[in-house]
């Protein structure tokens, strides 16, 4: 009778270490699960980009955090069909291609050719590197999808800084490398006809409350 208390006083003993186990391994997968959603809901990431300065501006949660040289279309801004013209007003992230393939890389209709080639190569001008597909969320940029605007890596980087493109905004390669993997897809992208730091120079101003006066501007 004692081998048997003894014994069954071991199962009672296992089994609630395995219940204190189990509970405890749930009450950290929920804190896990917590500390990943709030990160995620702190990496809200809005980009701001400028045709007078060509520079693009990122924001995460609405704190600038970097900027690069770009260059919008040569034909100036809007959105008619075969105008080669950079749209303006409210777009998103529709499309991110090519993940992980090396600077230079050449795409042809978003897929890679397999061609490398390096920065400034005579007598080319392909899309390269890295390509976000962009969808307007506005009628006065209603087609950007459709005509193929992307933010994208260019070959002509003695171009960047100034109007040069045929609609997209290009790129160093180094550069969209970088804004890829920090801006996720669905992520607001405002084009504006206004200097960055004229656009922001109302400290109380926020991205969301950005677009709205930026839109009401143009």
């Amino acid at each position: 009778m004692k081998l048997a208390a003894g014994t069954c006083g071991t199962a009672i003993a296992n089994n609630i270490l395995i219940m204190i186990k189990r509970r405890s391994l749930f009450v950290l997968c929920s804190l896990l699960a917590f500390a990943a959603a709030k990160t995620t809901a702190r990496a809200e990431v809005t980009l701001i980009i400028s045709i007078p300065d060509q520079r693009l501006a990122v924001f995460q949660d609405r704190v600038r955090v970097a900027e690069y040289p770009v260059s919008t279309s040569k034909y100036g801004v809007g959105d008619r069909p075969r105008s080669f013209a950079t749209p303006l007003g409210l777009l998103t992230v529709a499309k991110k291609i090519g993940a992980g393939a090396p600077e230079g890389a050449v795409f042809r209709g978003e897929r890679m050719t397999g061609e490398i080639l390096p920065p400034n190569a005579p007598g080319r001008d392909p899309i390269v590197t890295r390509i976000l597909h962009l969808r307007g969320l506005n009628a006065c940029n209603a087609r950007a999808y459709n005509r193929a605007i992307y933010i994208h890596g260019t070959l002509e980087e003695s171009k960047i800084g100034r109007p040069a493109s045929f609609g997209c905004i290009r790129m160093r390669s180094r550069d969209v490398v970088r804004l890829f993997d920090e801006t996720p897809l669905g992520a607001k992208i405002e084009i504006v006809n206004t200097p960055i730091a004229r656009a922001l120079a109302d400290s109380a101003l926020t991205p969301s409350s950005f677009h709205e006066r930026v839109l009401a501007a143009n």
